[in-house]
């Protein structure tokens, strides 16, 4: 998730996605709330919760810059992909 492009970004993982994303989007996480993030702009689906968490391990231990090239990848345009969810 990020704030705007090339803002804050947020990584995380959930079993369900759709709900995370509107708790983000009304200010409920503490972290999103306080810097106004609430823009889905890249996802992945797991078959099980610990391959998410090891993927979100992965994730959070990357550079910035390749967050950033990763999500410009799929979503060049930094869309919300929230709507694709409902």
């Amino acid at each position: 998730m990020a704030s705007y492009k090339n803002g804050t970004l947020y990584v995380g993982h959930t079993g369900d996605l759709k709900r995370r994303v509107w708790e983000h989007k009304q200010g409920l996480d503490k972290f999103t709330h306080e810097h106004a993030v609430k823009i889905l702009v890249y996802y992945e689906f797991f078959d099980n919760f610990t391959d998410a968490m090891q993927r979100e391990k992965q994730l959070k231990k990357w550079r910035r810059e390749w967050k950033i090239a990763l999500i410009k990848k799929n979503n060049p345009d930094w869309r919300d992909l929230y709507e694709e969810l409902v």
